[in-house]
């Protein structure tokens, strides 16, 4: 048995975003919350979307105070200018930790029982649909605009609440390339790599179907063919177009059949060294396809030719192993560090993590069986 949830309505294409208006005037929306970071409101691409909404005379209130790796805090203080405004529609615009944090008011505005926010890691017993919703994407790299996951940060404990919820994907999603031609290199790189890794999981994950491996294995081509442009020249339409799209076809997949122990070791790095999150992914990604590559062999042939290499008279063991090779250039051609050392990470800090990264939701997704000791011994490859 296969499931698919997706959004209700999904706008791609430069300019989409004036679309907004009329899907706000269709179900009787008037007034909204605007969930974004100070960066994309100094920047100006929070205006992109709040000049539409003058525009069509929509009232709003904004909230911009959210960190990279958002908080319980992020939550409960976006959750009190909710309350404050009492809008009719929430419109998150941003990358994964804004959409992230709107998805989890969202959830708590309709089901106040999990309103402390760390009780809705795991998979959330909620009973009702989150409050309406409405993400812009501008980066290309979580999906959080089409996914049913969501991360926050517990910063007292010091991890991250992975959380999956049926109830929590945004009504309505946007991906407008023209909002993600400001992102700077290094933003492009690590959300493109966010993006592959992504892809690379959902593909190999014993979860996967032939719905999801049909959306991976395009967006890994996507990525591998686009993602060099973007980094080196950010104004690049068609780039930019692809690499959203490779992101947003990806979440699709993902959020429907899981992900594996890249992220389960990434989530650690992100709650108690405040790494980005695609970073982190993007230094793991090639450590983690040696680890699982005797569990996945046939099908990282076909990841070897959707990065652009003929794999013709390769055995499937040099097929994988140019698979593994094409996703670390790429990594380190776009500027991926590409060592644990080259961020702060001590050795001392690995046990911790793995053990950490063991317990973590993403865990049991992975195509091989793991352990706190064998995850180990990949972060100390990755040192």
């Amino acid at each position: 048995m296969a499931r698919m949830v997706l959004n209700e309505t999904s706008y791609f294409g430069a300019g989409c975003r004036k679309e907004l208006p009329a899907e706000l005037k269709r179900r009787g929306y008037n007034s909204a919350l605007v969930v974004t970071d100070k960066d994309l409101v100094k920047f100006g691409v929070a205006k992109m979307v709040t000049d539409v909404l003058d525009n069509a005379g929509v009232k709003y209130g904004i909230f911009d105070d959210i960190k990279a790796n958002p908080t319980v805090k992020n939550v409960k203080d976006c959750l009190a200018k909710f309350n404050e405004l009492k809008p009719d529609v929430i419109i998150a615009i941003g990358g994964g930790s804004v959409i992230d944090t709107a998805k989890a008011v969202s959830i708590i505005v309709e089901n106040p029982d999990f309103a402390d926010v760390v009780s809705l890691e795991g998979v959330a017993d909620t009973k009702k649909r989150g409050y309406p919703m409405v993400a812009f994407a501008t980066t290309s790299g979580t999906a959080a605009e089409v996914t049913i996951n969501y991360v926050i940060t517990d910063e007292k404990a010091h991890r991250k609440l992975v959380c999956v919820d049926p109830n929590d994907i945004p009504t309505l999603a946007f991906n407008d390339a023209e909002m993600m031609m400001s992102m700077p290199k290094g933003l492009t790189a690590s959300t493109g790599m966010d993006a592959l890794t992504h892809a690379i999981e959902s593909y190999i994950t014993p979860g996967a179907t032939p719905i999801s491996d049909l959306l991976s294995w395009n967006s890994i081509k996507f990525i591998a063919e686009n993602l060099r442009t973007a980094v080196a020249d950010g104004k690049n339409a068609e780039a930019r177009e692809k690499m959203a799209l490779g992101s947003y076809v990806t979440g699709m997949a993902f959020s429907n059949v899981g992900l594996g122990i890249v992220h389960s070791m990434a989530h650690p790095l992100g709650a108690r060294f405040d790494i980005a999150h695609g970073v982190a992914n993007a230094l793991l990604l090639p450590f983690v396809m040696e680890y699982n590559k005797p569990a996945a062999l046939a099908k990282y042939r076909d990841i070897a030719r959707a990065m652009g290499v003929d794999v013709n008279g390769m055995t499937d063991e040099q097929a994988a192993d140019s698979a593994i090779e094409a996703v670390r250039k790429l990594s380190v051609d776009i500027g991926i560090p590409q060592r644990l050392s080259d961020i702060g990470i001590k050795e001392s800090d690995l046990q911790q993590l793995s053990e950490d990264a063991f317990i973590d939701p993403c865990t049991g997704g992975n195509p091989r069986k793991t352990s706190v000791k064998e995850i180990l011994e990949i972060y100390k490859k990755a040192l």
